[in-house]
């Protein structure tokens, strides 16, 4: 017996190709074709599949079992057998593609969220040098390609008025926020005082309160906001510069303000590395030196040197069930995971400025690599964003933004 996949999204796709036989008869040798591709949350990637398969999904059930006989009888066996080994048609009897699937389910999902979810995470990207290619590096080959940005404002309507409001004193806070300013020059070899890296911790992910609506049922207060005071969100972190701390990877755990090491589940990398390696066959994951955590650094904030030399990154990634066990198959589920973690990289950022250290988050990142090195499994737990801490650079090299000089000259 056998059934579709949970969830299945067809995208239709063109794709070019050079072919030398195409220029030789006379052809510019680019040739196109037309192409079926099926996302499925519970796979890392999208497969190719032929237009009769595609038409065979959308005719198939994801809740009702039905025959392989039946099957091989309406589309042939052959393309039974192909969409099964892709894991797109689950055998009832099990296999690792329908226990993958059963895992998926049972997390509570929006199809859609879930779908844009796995098709936009990065694996082996480097931003920087996909950027310079395009030649989009720099303001002016934005400017030169795409004509300039809109307003940061919208128009106002003509002849509407304006209702002017006080400004307010200016007061200690108002410094703090506009001394944030995100961070693109690092010092390499300074680092953090164990007692700074704590607090800054405590502040932005630690328990600041518990309570119990219900028995068994526990939700948590963090200084910033969460739907359902759930607080899905987890911080994983590359520690490479802390005072009293072994440079490596980590856990958060809140309800101890504790770290867990976290030995690497992949194989250490090394400079000029995009992105990560499997361990070799029989090998264990053993702790990596200072060059190998750098590199893995670079590897996820996507080739963004800048803030790889940061002493600590905070990996954010949600743990989704917790968020949907309450908004299950909901349509903004997903999209409060991403407020979650947004709160919280602007907390860690004035928290970071707070204690006179140079901040920074982005979105930018390599999730796959990520999720491999830390043993995650991207439709249960995966990264939304990198940000970061560590003291400045007593130089301006990387361009910052910084309008006021609350920051540079330094």
């Amino acid at each position: 017996m056998l059934r579709r996949c949970a969830t299945v999204w067809l995208e239709p796709r063109e794709l070019a190709e050079f072919r030398l036989d195409s220029l030789m008869s006379g052809g510019t040798g680019i040739v196109s074709r037309l192409a079926w591709f099926a996302y499925a949350p519970h796979l890392d990637h999208a497969v190719e599949i032929g237009a009769d398969q595609a038409r065979m999904l959308g005719d198939l059930s994801a809740v009702d079992w039905i025959s392989r006989k039946e099957l091989d009888k309406r589309y042939g066996s052959e393309s039974v057998d192909q969409l099964i080994a892709a894991g797109l048609l689950l055998l009832k009897m099990g296999g690792d593609q329908a226990q993958t699937d059963e895992r998926y389910r049972a997390q509570g999902w929006y199809p859609m969220s879930a779908v844009a979810h796995m098709a936009a995470r990065w694996e082996a990207i480097d931003g920087p040098a996909g950027m310079a290619e395009q030649g989009l590096d720099s303001n002016e080959g934005l400017l030169r390609q795409h004509g300039l940005p809109p307003p940061a404002e919208g128009p106002l309507p003509e002849g509407a008025p304006l209702h002017a409001l006080p400004r307010p004193a200016r007061d200690a806070f108002d410094a703090l926020l506009d001394a944030r300013t995100t961070c693109r020059n690092y010092d390499p070899q300074a680092s953090i005082p164990l007692e700074v890296f704590s607090g800054i911790m405590a502040r932005t992910f630690g328990r600041r309160g518990s309570g119990r609506p219900a028995p068994g049922f526990e939700v948590i207060k963090r200084t910033s906001p969460s739907g359902g005071a759930l607080h899905p969100v987890e911080c994983f972190l590359i520690v490479q510069r802390v005072q009293g701390l072994a440079p490596g990877l980590y856990r958060y755990r809140a309800a101890e303000h504790a770290l867990l090491a976290v030995a690497p589940q992949v194989a250490a990398p090394v400079a000029g590395d995009v992105g990560t390696r499997a361990l070799p066959a029989g090998e264990a994951a053993t702790a990596w030196s200072s060059e190998s955590l750098r590199a893995f650094a670079q590897i996820a904030v996507a080739g963004q040197g800048f803030f790889a030399d940061a002493a600590v990154l905070c990996v954010l990634a949600p743990r989704f069930h917790r968020n949907f066990w309450k908004y299950r198959n909901h349509a903004k589920a997903y999209r409060v995971c991403i407020l979650d973690a947004g709160h919280l990289s602007q907390t860690l950022q004035l928290c970071a400025t707070q204690a006179g250290l140079g901040p920074f988050v982005t979105s930018a990142i390599n999730e796959v690599d990520l999720e491999r090195a830390f043993g995650m499994t991207h439709y249960e737990q995966s990264p939304l964003l990198v940000c970061g801490f560590g003291p400045r650079a007593g130089t301006l090299v990387e361009s910052e933004f910084d309008p006021n000089r609350r920051v540079w000259p330094r």
